[in-house]
């Protein structure tokens, strides 16, 4: 099945990245090399290795880019006050950052294995503990740190599992995040765990 995706920019290292992703989605990353990549492209490998040396190369810096706006979100996060405003706040804004890195999170789902080789699942680990950490309180009762990693699991689970439910995308990708600030909102509020 082809990618209906248009490229998102156009000089040659973001073409680069955009054709290696697609491959990557499609063949697996283990299965794609770097001389079909710059087939697809239509250039020399010496081409390619002026901008990657290696895939992981391309798949770091595809990661780097559109990882951004989650890096922000984190810094955000850090220096905003711990109530449940700003918890919403960020699954709202996380909620955004997985819809304009979509392509990349499908690929590491359907990539597990290659990709827990490779520094980007390391570094994807790592941001996911950080946006725990804003989510939940330290001293939160465990049932209730539950519900702020259940809240994460939601967003990223509705993006691969919604995909083939009927229904608009926008309307799927609100439902998640419903469900995400329920859960939230549930861990927040005082009282004994239900």
């Amino acid at each position: 099945m082809g990618s209906t995706q248009q490229p998102r920019r156009g000089n040659t290292r973001q073409r680069i990245q955009d054709v290696a992703l697609e491959l990557f989605a499609e063949q697996g990353y283990e299965k794609t090399s770097l001389r079909e990549i710059s087939e697809k492209l239509d250039v020399t490998k010496a081409a390619l290795y002026y901008h990657f040396k290696t895939k992981e190369d391309i798949l770091v810096s595809i990661f780097d880019d559109l990882n951004r706006p989650v890096e922000k979100l984190i810094a955000w996060g850090k220096e905003q006050p711990r109530t449940l405003e700003t918890k919403k706040e960020l699954l709202v804004r996380y909620s955004d950052a997985l819809i304009e890195a979509a392509p990349l999170f499908r690929f590491m789902q359907e990539n597990q294995a290659a990709v827990r080789d490779l520094s980007v699942g390391e570094t994807s680990k790592k941001r996911l503990m950080e946006l725990l950490d804003l989510l939940k309180d330290r001293d939160a009762a465990l049932a209730d740190q539950v519900r702020c990693v259940s809240a994460l699991v939601s967003m990223h689970a509705g993006m691969f599992f919604l995909k083939d439910v009927d229904g608009d995308v926008e309307d799927k990708r609100e439902a998640v995040l419903e469900v995400a600030v329920g859960l939230v909102t549930q861990a927040h509020s005082p009282g004994p765990a239900k």
